[in-house]
């Protein structure tokens, strides 16, 4: 009877201390920073951040797609349906390598 008694008052204790760690925190965090922002940014730094990210964002994807394009206009990696295949390539590749390579 007495565990459970201990144990119970320890639950409480426990949970009380945690809610007022949780409302310290969150008057700690909300004190510094006028916009009310977690960043500590104000509305407008945040609406410039965001601009700024979207514009290179945007110019990172524009990038890579120009980047995939060419080397899809370089080398497709699948592979033309009328039959000249990759593997078809590192044969004709290997063929011609290894002469060379054991000439010496």
């Amino acid at each position: 009877m007495a565990s459970k008694t201990m144990t119970m008052f320890a639950a409480r204790t426990w949970r009380g201390a945690s809610r007022k760690a949780v409302s310290e925190f969150s008057n700690m965090s909300n004190s510094g920073n006028a916009g009310g922002h977690s960043s500590g940014l104000t509305n407008e730094e945040a609406k410039e951040f965001h601009r700024l990210f979207m514009a290179s964002f945007f110019m990172f994807t524009l990038i890579a797609i120009v980047a995939h394009l060419l080397v899809w206009n370089w080398r497709p990696w699948f592979p033309p349906l009328e039959g000249a295949s990759l593997i078809h390539g590192v044969k004709v590749a290997l063929q011609e390598a290894l002469p060379i390579a054991f000439s010496v």
